[in-house]
């Protein structure tokens, strides 16, 4: 829609009468709900209208925040729409302080709603100079081989009436605080992993409740975590350093308004306890005879502890946390105890999951049990883990005898369905085991559902996958010695990652990451970089484009794309510096990462894909991401320079990689898709591109061949170029290679190969076979946006303006999906009864829609049982693509169509 039509909808919007008054909720603070700690010196700001009428917009808003019941700022009336991330543009904010904030709109019926409830938000440290802590490491002489866990404690008196107070932690390695033996906070593996020498970050805690007049105690317990531990395949250990650390200070703020803090300094003692050995990935030891009971509490008699020592470590790489942290989810019961072929004792959890076992067992002192995790067990029954390669993956507890004991581990985490039990005294019974998932505390969003139970657990596998490699980076698989931030992974799924999830602040945290490790613009492997200088790998380095522009488009997340700018011109051009003649055909590439390989019996084939070819596509492919956010964020000489260099780039493609007929140089399914989708061939040749592609697919009995970076594409092309149908076939094939051929084999999450397990029972290479690794989840983000349709429009990023288009077919009764965004839960599906289609829509108040009717034409169409050319909420647009084409504004819909 032009802009001239958009403005006489909204204006046929506002001149609709809305009776009622609309409310205001959902208020988030930096995407997040009443956070504590930001650092973030002009947060944004979102709420959302809830109506139960239809044609719902704000025409204006007003936010005022306070301070102690002093307004800091009061934006006054504002004529706008906008309700999401709205700048704060008040007086400076002050380290520590606690501001709360209120909004109220105007709609488009002229109506004032009344102020929200309050929302808060409370600043972290701003200033390196706020910290008065010092950093502080054991005092006594660390075993270097097994390094057990330290413990730090420190006592103090509190005699006045406490109004507020708040810690501020972090570590070298990771950390478990509490206060008076209370856990602080639901995080795990905190401090999280970031690129440490350059961005630490420090979480921030209200701690008011867990305090108390008289003595208190503060105790800390670190882990090496990724830090100094066991980090990368290279079995390389300290990467960031060899100490352990601790840095912590507590502010005090008292009701007569005096503060006090109370600090890491020498004061501090520290010693050893009962996780005698701890590292992510073989995991932990528990010597319970060597517990420290009650050392967490005052009044324990710590004359034998050692006093700590000071250190003088940087402070000024600290930042506050902006992401959601690992916290506990799911818990799971055995659904089977086993004794295998070989005769071990194994508990099925029945889901492939990340996390631990937390364990309740009765037996003597220095009885042992040992728990041992896999995700898979052989052909013959019995427990597998060669694809762990070093990784032990083991967690041994030893008693201290006296009753029933409960142990779990504290600083490392396991990939696991299934886990090998030794050593437990006693009879082995469900209770006494639970499985709890752990993942970053994102919020779920979508749903998506259908008439296909093999295409449901498909999105169960997908969402699963999701929740097991987003441990505070995006993880290539949680189970062997690798659990690193693959950046070719994370851009193919990211779409698909911010249907299910609310990843806007995950990615936001990651991408810094990621610019501060560039090399001269260079993406190295994996974010953080453990594993040195490699870098600039086609589709695993574009991450660098792809993901911001993707973040804007999921999000309408304009300050992402602007911080993230500089990281993605210096990308572009250190490809840039090596092409020649516009060619990216330098360098060493992953290419079409795993993708299908026959066997020796078939006719020769092998879906080979020239990896300078696909360097070429995706280096064309981050030239148009950065044309688009030079464009978006007003920068318009660069927008010219780079649509210049596009052109460039795209004339050497075809020059270099396609015969004048069209074809490719490589006739592999990957190539063509690739090409299409970037749009590297002239517009004239690309039909017969497309039914080449088609015409490779049939040629392997309707089967894929893509690896990592053309699987992603692969079906958007299909449905792009008018062949939804073999779309819907390749996602319905059930043998391999397929995405339903693991489903058929009992998968519950998503596999690193398409054959992970073979169909005689074998498994693929142990070296490279994981069965948690999400990339291959990428065509969730076809189902949501094609096989649904539920999208968002350029022109109204982060889903202000929807788009509905479904593609109907498959045999599918019903396919349906639901979105929590930033403006309310949009909603869209379809259903085929007998000669009916039944459409159901419902799009959140201020925002509109433009829906996609799968008819030619008005005839026959209703909308809850009215003709639709008489429901004054609904504007005809005209036909195109065999389309009915709609707008709308808020409101729910119901459409009943003519069936085909």
């Amino acid at each position: 829609m032009n802009k001239k039509r958009s403005l006489v909808f909204i204006a046929l919007l506002c001149s609709l009468t809305v009776t009622a008054q609309s409310k205001i909720a959902n208020l988030r603070t930096e995407n997040r709900v009443d956070p504590v700690g930001l650092d973030v010196v002009q947060p944004r700001f979102s709420w959302q209208l809830e109506s139960s009428k239809r044609n719902v917009m704000q025409t204006a808003y007003e936010i005022r925040v306070i301070h102690n019941k002093a307004r800091v700022w009061n934006s006054g009336k504002v004529l706008s729409d906008s309700s999401v991330h709205v700048t704060y543009k008040g007086a400076a904010l002050e380290s520590g302080k606690k501001y709360q904030w209120q909004v109220r709109v105007w709609d488009n019926a002229g109506k004032a709603s009344v102020w929200s409830p309050p929302a808060v938000f409370q600043m972290a440290l701003l200033q390196p100079s706020d910290w008065k802590a010092e950093w502080i490491t054991p005092g006594y002489v660390e075993d270097s081989v097994f390094r057990p866990s330290p413990l730090m404690r420190k006592e103090f008196n509190i005699t006045k009436k406490i109004a507020r107070a708040t810690a501020y932690i972090t570590a070298h390695g990771m950390y478990e605080a509490a206060v008076n033996g209370n856990r602080v906070g639901d995080a795990h593996f905190t401090p999280g992993w970031t690129s440490y020498k350059k961005r630490l970050q420090y979480q921030t805690y209200d701690v008011t409740g867990l305090l108390k007049q008289g003595a208190n105690a503060l105790g800390v317990t670190l882990g090496s975590g990724w830090y100094r531990g066991h980090i990368g395949f290279a079995k390389q250990k300290n990467f960031y350093g060899r100490d352990i650390a601790l840095l912590l200070q507590l502010q005090i703020e008292y009701t007569d308004g005096t503060k006090e803090l109370v600090v890491s300094d020498g004061s501090w003692k520290s010693a050893t306890g009962a996780i005698t050995y701890s590292e992510i990935y073989n995991g932990e030891t528990i010597d319970a005879r060597k517990t420290r009971s009650g050392w967490m509490l005052a009044g324990y008699n710590d004359a034998d502890w050692d006093p700590v020592k000071k250190t003088s470590f940087d402070k000024n790489n600290l930042l506050a946390t902006y992401n959601e942290m690992i916290t506990a989810h799911e818990v799971f019961k055995p659904v089977k105890i086993l004794k295998t072929p070989a005769g071990e004792t194994v508990l099925d959890f029945g889901q492939n999951l990340v996390g631990w076992v937390r364990v309740k067992v009765k037996g003597n002192a220095g009885d042992s049990v040992t728990l041992s995790h896999a995700e898979v067990l052989t052909k013959a029954g019995n427990f597998y883990t060669e694809n762990l390669r070093a990784a032990k993956a083991q967690d041994t507890y030893v008693l201290k005898g006296g009753g029933e004991e409960t142990f779990y581990p504290h600083f490392t985490w396991q990939g696991f369905r299934y886990v090998k039990l030794e050593g437990y005294p006693g009879a082995v019974t469900p209770e006494n085991f639970e499985a709890v998932a752990f993942y970053s505390d994102m919020e779920p969003t979508g749903t998506f559902t259908t008439s296909n139970q093999l295409i449901n657990q498909l999105q169960h596998n997908i969402q699963w996958g999701q929740k097991g490699n987003f441990l505070d980076v995006p993880t290539d698989c949680p189970q062997r010695d690798e659990r690193l931030g693959w950046t070719g992974d994370a851009q193919a799924f990211f779409r698909t990652a911010s249907f299910n999830m609310g990843v806007n602040n995950f990615f936001a945290k990651w991408l810094r990451d990621l610019e501060a490790d560039q090399i001269d613009g260079r993406v190295p492997f994996v974010i953080p970089n453990i594993l040195g200088n490699g870098a600039n790998s086609a589709g695993w380095a574009d991450v660098a484009t792809i993901i911001p522009w993707q973040m804007y488009l999921a999000y309408g997340d304009r300050r992402t794309l602007a911080t993230q700018y500089t990281s993605m011109k210096n990308y572009v051009e250190s490809i840039r510096k090596t092409t020649n003649n516009d060619l990216w055909n330098t360098g060493f590439h992953f290419g079409d990462w795993l993708f299908y390989r026959p066997g020796d019996d078939n006719d020769g084939r092998s879906a080979v894909t020239d990896k300078y070819l696909i360097a070429q596509c995706f280096y064309a492919h981050s030239v148009q991401l950065l044309v688009n956010a030079a464009t978006v964020l007003g920068h318009t000489a660069d927008a010219a320079s780079y649509a210049q260099l596009l052109k460039n780039i795209k004339a050497a493609f075809v020059k270099e990689y396609m015969t004048p007929s069209g074809r490719l140089v490589s006739g592999t399914q990957t190539a063509y898709v690739l090409a299409l989708h970037f749009d590297m061939l002239p517009e004239d040749l690309r039909k017969q591109a497309a039914e080449r592609l088609v015409e490779n697919i049939k040629s392997y009995g309707n089967h894929l061949t893509t690896g990592f970076l053309g699987t992603p594409y692969l079906c958007h092309v299909l449905t792009r170029f008018g062949y939804t149908d073999v779309a819907y076939t390749l996602l319905l094939q059930e043998t391999y290679p397929s995405w339903l051929y693991p489903v058929k084999m009992g998968a519950t999450t998503i596999w690193e190969r398409w054959d992970g397990i073979k169909p005689d029972g074998s498994f693929q290479t142990p070296s490279m076979n994981s069965y948690n690794h999400y990339a291959y989840g990428a065509i969730g983000d076809w189902m949501y946006r094609k096989m649904v349709g539920l999208d968002t429009e350029e022109d109204g990023v982060g889903y202000k303006h929807i788009k509905i288009k479904p593609h109907i077919g498959g045999d599918f009764k019903n396919a349906s999906a639901s979105l929590k965004t930033y403006y309310g839960t949009t909603k869209a599906g379809w259903e085929v009864t007998g000669d009916k289609i039944v459409m159901e829509v419902v799009v959140p108040a201020n925002t509109r829609a433009t829906i996609y009717l799968p008819v030619a034409d008005a005839a026959g169409v209703n909308e809850s049982g009215k003709p639709l050319s008489s429901v004054k909420e609904v504007k005809e647009l005209g036909s195109e693509d065999g389309y009915l084409k709609i707008e709308t504004g808020s409101g729910k819909y119901r459409f009943s169509l003519p069936g085909k």
